[in-house]
């Protein structure tokens, strides 16, 4: 009996004991509700606690909740979270007693509107994030491109190092570095690449072993790198891939002579114009547009007849890039041939030409009615090349296309133009149904917000 008595002492002991314990648990949680400052709630969210920012803010007062910080990381925070929809919506409330587009936290916005497509199964919605990513050519973008680094796609890890590639800091990545040991060669030659931009000796050390990689591809691309080093001993090792090679590494070595614009170039490039295979000709014809030699503008004038309309167009955009104007009656007589490859090209190189709307719009718009949504996809890319109220106009109606193909190069053009007009289309295709076109798109606001033009 006494034991009994101790034991139901014990426990009353124990049950008051919980008692103090959850009482005090529960009045530090309280106090901590009430003490929640808004460094936590911008500590969640630089640890991508996006749910949590959320939540937060919604404990804030109403006063809280209306200052400037607290609705940027709202608007953030629904954008990290895939709800761009009502990212945009939030965004355009903080518009409400202003004309004026916050142009800082748009881009924001645009961006983190693009990331949480980088983690999709799907590859093709991976790659429409890279490639919106890599389109957008500032330092800040590396991180991310970096990240694409680990994707189990060669594809993807191709564009993310090409992106790199394409930023001086990305170029001096130690990530971007060991994209040299990549298992995929596209990956490792998108690297190769990157680094002969850079010009940086200290990288031979990394790039020689290349030289003999398992891949022929990557072997051509680490013999340009290093003539692009100081190594022009190499420059044979090119010459012969361009005339005795297979077709894709010959295609690989005119690719690189276009990009180091050798003088001695112009022959092999010529040769490669009458070569029985069309790619091969191809391949030649877009190295010449690199070259800015004058003996190249009238060889791809000749590249104009090409029985090959897929040579043709290249011509045609080679001929743009030129900014050869003696081929403007040449490239005119295209946009009446029957091929709307050749007809979308020639397009695109006398717009680069600063050509008036009016010597093209006839064609634009029989090509925009074609039912064939690569055709109408082709016309909206070449209209990129142009500038104007005409051409932004057409290019706004892209945006209605009932595919996403020409959506989606409908904003990636007018990121190219960078007309601020074109903002409230964008920003209203942020809520497109197609998750490619509302990456495209997001790439393109912040290019519209970086562009110089005042269209």
């Amino acid at each position: 009996m006494p034991r009994l008595k101790t034991y139901s002492q014990a426990l009353k002991l124990f049950m008051f004991l919980s008692l103090i314990f959850v009482h005090g648990t529960c009045a530090w949680a309280a106090d901590s509700q009430e003490k929640l400052d808004f460094g936590q709630i911008q500590h969640a969210y630089a640890n991508g606690q996006f749910q949590d920012v959320l939540d937060s803010l919604d404990q804030l007062s109403e006063k809280e909740k209306g200052e400037g910080s607290a609705q940027r990381l709202k608007i953030l925070s629904l954008a990290r979270l895939g709800k761009t929809k009502e990212s945009i919506e939030a965004y355009d409330q903080t518009l409400k007693e202003s004309d004026q587009e916050n142009d800082a936290l748009l881009r924001e916005l645009a961006i983190a509107a693009i990331l949480p497509f980088r983690t999709d199964m799907r590859e093709q919605i991976r790659g429409a994030a890279y490639t919106a990513l890599k389109e957008i050519h500032t330092e800040d973008i590396v991180p991310y491109l970096e990240e694409g680094l680990e994707d189990k796609s060669g594809m993807i890890r191709a564009l993310a190092a090409e992106g790199l590639a394409g930023l001086s800091s990305g170029r001096k990545s130690t990530r971007f570095r060991q994209a040299l040991k990549d298992k995929a060669g596209l990956v490792r030659a998108a690297a190769l690449r990157g680094l002969g931009r850079l010009a940086d000796p200290s990288t031979q050390p990394l790039i020689r072993p290349l030289l003999k990689d398992e891949v022929k591809l990557v072997q051509i691309t680490a013999a340009g790198t290093m003539i692009q080093l100081g190594h022009p001993e190499f420059w044979r090792r090119i010459q012969l891939e361009a005339q005795q090679g297979t077709g894709y590494e010959r295609s690989t070595a005119f690719r690189i002579m276009g990009e180091l614009g050798y003088d001695e170039a112009l022959k092999i490039l010529e040769q490669g114009l009458q070569d029985s295979q069309p790619s091969i000709r191809g391949a030649a014809a877009s190295s010449l547009g690199k070259l800015h030699d004058k003996k190249a503008v009238g060889l791809l004038i000749s590249a104009l007849n090409d029985n090959s309309p897929v040579v043709r167009s290249i011509a045609s955009v080679s001929l743009g890039q030129l900014k050869a104007e003696q081929a403007i009656p040449a490239l005119t007589e295209g946009l009446h041939v029957t091929s709307p490859g050749v007809q979308a090209a020639s397009v695109a190189a006398l717009l680069q030409l600063s050509s008036p709307f009016g010597l093209v719009v006839e064609t634009v718009r029989m090509l925009m009615s074609d039912t064939n949504p690569g055709i109408r996809s082709g016309v909206a890319r070449a209209l990129g090349n142009g500038h104007g109220r005409d051409v932004v106009n057409t290019l706004l109606l892209f945006l209605n296309d009932p595919v996403p193909k020409p959506r989606i190069s409908a904003a990636r053009s007018l990121g190219r133009i960078g007309d601020r007009q074109a903002l409230s289309r964008l920003k209203l295709a942020l809520r497109d149904q197609d998750e490619a076109v509302r990456a495209t798109a997001a790439a393109a606001i912040v290019r519209v917000l970086e562009s110089p033009n005042t269209l």
